[in-house]
């Protein structure tokens, strides 16, 4: 509790000695380099040197001061520009009438570390003197810088907290349009958003697929290389390589300038900093790399420092974007009359003022338009803030806070004298307006930046970015780069490389059935199922419908065949008509002669069914009149062979058979074995017909049209019931083959059945195993090498005794009583 107490009582104290304590600073002041008194403040900070020499830090002494080298001649202009604008305002009596403006310029030499110093010297102020104490009045109202982006975010994220507003001139890193981090901030330049979509529209407008990158190492590198690299893969740009460095990491930028001359990629976005790149272009000129489109920001491409007959055959034909060009009246001859009070004393910035009137180039300064800019928006919000009147004046007396121009600021709208508008969207920048630029040569050896087109962010999207082609001068004097265009061509797909970028891919033609009628297609597209891929596989066609048709050869021959055999029958019919009362003819029951060649004749005919397109009525068609024409074939030659055996029962002593298989008996067998046939057929018909069917499963490039047996049992059936039948005529007539006769139609009979039931065996692997069309081509030989085959070995004895040897056609020789030959 004592201890409680006793912590209260030491807070309270030191709280109280606070109060009554002057204002000071601790250490040593950071001066200004450039600065003047004013009734408002304006605090500035510029990388007027470029270059930082650390002391030594021993522990002996106090450090000494940093040491600034190599004067940065930009930036140094940036600052001429900045108290130029100033004093015009001073010396003009209506923006600030009675106000005059004071300003205090540091220089942070392009180092993070001074930088930090810099900003903490700039919020500090002058010195406060013996018994001054703090009056609340801020030592400054604004500050103008800084020119880098990673600096910027330095000096943004110090001066937060005490909500004053930094107002730059080219820090253009999208991070700084957060205004949770950045609530104080303001540019008068567009974020690099903007200029890192017009980077990835540009490379898209000349067909570049296959790029290189390259950023500085730094919030303004890191953070528009990623915007550039977002759009750059929407818009289907491959980026084979993105390296970056700082500008003190020598191994880093000799890896980023080995990376360039072992790449493919012939055009390199350079998302680079001012300073790294004028390292990069050193180390180009020095390894003779050339022959590469480059294209570049604002920070680097129109600085004419850099453009030399070294660099410029390293990075001739470059194209960029920069900021528009607004040249600022009267300040080509404004020569800076002023000094620091401190710095005149200071022998280190001796080479800085030894160039104060250095003008070379002026024109080509496009930041300068924008610090014009910023003072201006400072000095307009200041005019609302002190209620300025043009004959009245300020009123003075007023504490203005730097978080009130802050306000102030947000909502400031004026035009500059040259004609530009000035105003601050809700992220705190600028409207984006870019001019593209081209590195080129005149006839006179002179370099130039050719103005070739503008991109501007207020217009609508397929009007923003503005070229004429024919005015660019590409790398090397080409008329246009290729780029490594990776187009992936039709009926190809994409398929990733391994080891390489994903963006890295082969192009693989479509497999069959699929299509790509697209370029840059991930994947094939398969083609519907009655529908294939065309030759070219960037359209998906009709399939070929295939069946055998009455005009290809096959058919043809088929239908040949067939006309053939019902002509050679017609004709046997004829023959045997016209010797119908010959004793060969009565000899061999006429009247199942007839019927045979009928029904062979109806064979021959039903094996056309199967040519042609399957319709729904030819498919039911076909295998009925097959099954039961063959049924009736098979029941006539039964009935012949029965009609043998009955014969040679009857000759017998005391036999009698005949008169149970006489002529009636004989057609009753027929009609009830044929019958038997048509029940089948019925029943097949009316459960399951057969239908005509695509058939997409055996090729994949064509459809078989062909008839589907609907029940496989019915069709086994029909077959089954055939083949039955022709066992059963096949074991007649091989056990009456022998029977005493001159002319035993039994053994033909055998002959015949031997030749059926050879044809049939062997059908059924054949039709089983016969693909498409092939499969009915089977079928039909089937038929026909079986109706062939009773026609001659059942016709073909008879008909060479009608015609070669009549005078064997006689009862006597029939019946054997004679020494001819047996058949």
């Amino acid at each position: 509790m004592l201890l409680f107490l006793y912590t209260l009582l030491l807070f309270h104290q030191l709280d109280t000695k606070a109060e009554n304590t002057p204002c000071q600073t601790m250490g040593d002041p950071k001066y200004p380099l450039l600065s003047k008194d004013g009734d408002i403040t304006i605090g500035g900070v510029f990388a007027i040197h470029r270059k930082e020499s650390l002391p030594s830090f021993e522990f002996t002494q106090k450090p000494q001061h940093l040491l600034c080298s190599s004067v940065n001649l930009r930036d140094f202009r940036l600052a001429q520009i900045m108290i130029f604008a100033i004093e015009e305002i001073n010396r003009s009596g209506s923006l600030l009438p009675n106000v005059s403006i004071g300003y205090r310029i540091y220089d942070t030499c392009g180092s993070r570390l001074s930088t930090m110093s810099a900003t903490i010297g700039v919020m500090n102020g002058q010195d406060f003197g013996p018994g001054d104490t703090c009056n609340g009045q801020p030592p400054l109202h604004a500050i103008i810088g800084e020119s880098e982006s990673s600096a910027t975010v330095i000096l943004s994220r110090t001066t937060g907290p005490f909500k004053i507003p930094v107002l730059s001139p080219s820090a253009t890193c999208e991070c700084l349009s957060n205004r949770k981090d950045y609530p104080s901030f303001f540019r008068t330049i567009a974020s690099d958003y903007h200029q890192s979509r017009a980077l990835a529209y540009i490379v898209k407008y000349f067909g570049w697929s296959w790029v290189g990158a390259v950023n500085s190492d730094n919030d303004y590198g890191n953070n528009g290389m990623a915007v550039f690299l977002k759009i750059a893969q929407e818009e289907g740009i491959c980026i084979e390589y993105s390296v970056k460095f700082y500008r003190t990491e020598t191994e880093k930028l000799k890896k980023v300038v080995d990376t360039i001359k072992k790449g493919t990629a012939k055009v390199i976005v350079a998302f680079v900093s001012f300073v790294e790149m004028g390292l990069l272009i050193d180390q180009l000129s020095i390894h003779n790399i050339a022959g590469f489109q480059i294209i570049g920001v604002e920070s680097w491409i129109t600085t004419k420092n850099y453009i030399t007959p070294n660099s410029f055959h390293s990075l001739g034909g470059s194209l960029g974007f920069a900021v528009r060009k607004i040249n600022i009246e009267g300040f080509t001859d404004y020569s800076v009359g002023n000094s620091s009070q401190y710095a005149l004393n200071c022998s280190r910035y001796e080479d800085l003022f030894a160039l104060k009137n250095y003008n070379e180039d002026v024109p080509e300064q496009r930041y300068a338009s924008n610090v014009y800019k910023a003072v201006y928006a400072v000095a307009h919000s200041l005019h609302s803030l002190l209620k300025c009147k043009e004959q009245e004046g300020c009123e003075k007396r007023l504490t203005i806070q730097p978080q009130e121009v802050v306000e102030a600021l947000k909502s400031v709208n004026f035009t500059i004298k040259m004609g530009d508008h000035v105003w601050f969207d809700s992220t705190g920048g600028a409207v984006a307006q870019y001019e593209v630029v081209n590195w080129q040569k005149d006839s006179d050896g002179s370099f130039q930046f050719k103005s070739v087109g503008y991109y501007d962010a207020s217009l609508p999207p397929l009007q923003r970015l503005v070229l004429n082609t024919k005015n660019i001068i590409w790398a090397r004097g080409q008329l246009k780069v290729s780029g490594n265009n990776l187009l992936l061509l039709l009926s190809t797909r994409k398929a990733a490389q391994k080891g390489r970028p994903v963006c890295c891919y082969d192009c693989i033609p479509c497999a069959e059935g699929e299509i790509s009628n697209e370029t840059d297609s991930i994947n094939c597209k398969q083609c519907p199922g009655e529908y294939w891929s065309n030759a070219e596989k960037n359209n998906c066609v009709l399939k070929i419908l295939e069946f055998l048709s009455f005009t290809e050869i096959m058919g043809i021959v088929l239908v040949f065949f067939s006309l053939s055999g019902i002509g050679i029958t017609v004709l046997v019919a004829i023959l045997f008509y016209s010797k119908k009362d010959t004793p060969i003819i009565k000899a061999n029951n006429s009247e199942l002669s007839f019927l045979l060649l009928f029904s062979l004749t109806l064979c021959f005919l039903c094996s056309l069914t199967f040519i042609g397109r399957p319709t729904e009525w030819s498919c039911m068609l076909r295998h009925t009149a097959f099954g039961i024409t063959f049924v009736l074939c098979i029941s006539c030659v039964l009935g012949k062979t029965i009609v043998v055996l009955m014969a040679f029962k009857a000759t017998l002593p005391g036999s009698n058979v005949m008169k149970w298989f006489g002529p009636a008996q004989q057609r009753l067998s027929v009609l009830a074995f044929t019958l038997i046939q048509v029940l089948i057929c019925v029943l097949w018909l009316t459960i399951s017909p057969p239908f005509p069917y695509k058939n997409m499963n055996y090729y994949k490039e064509k459809i078989i049209l062909e008839c589907n047996l609907g029940s496989p049992i019915g069709f086994w059936s029909v077959l089954g019931y055939i083949g039955l039948l022709a066992a059963l005529c096949f074991i007649l007539s091989f056990l009456a083959r022998k029977l005493p006769d001159n002319f035993n139609e039994a053994k033909f009979i055998t002959f015949s059945m031997l030749i059926f039931c050879a044809v049939w065996i062997t059908f059924i692997p054949a039709y089983v195993s016969s693909p498409g069309k092939f499969t009915v081509a089977v079928e039909i030989f089937a038929i026909l090498a079986s109706s062939f085959g009773l026609l001659f070995c059942i016709f073909a004895p008879k008909c060479y005794i009608i015609l070669l040897k009549p005078e064997q056609n006689t009862k006597q020789n029939i019946m054997g009583k004679t020494t001819s030959k047996s058949y």
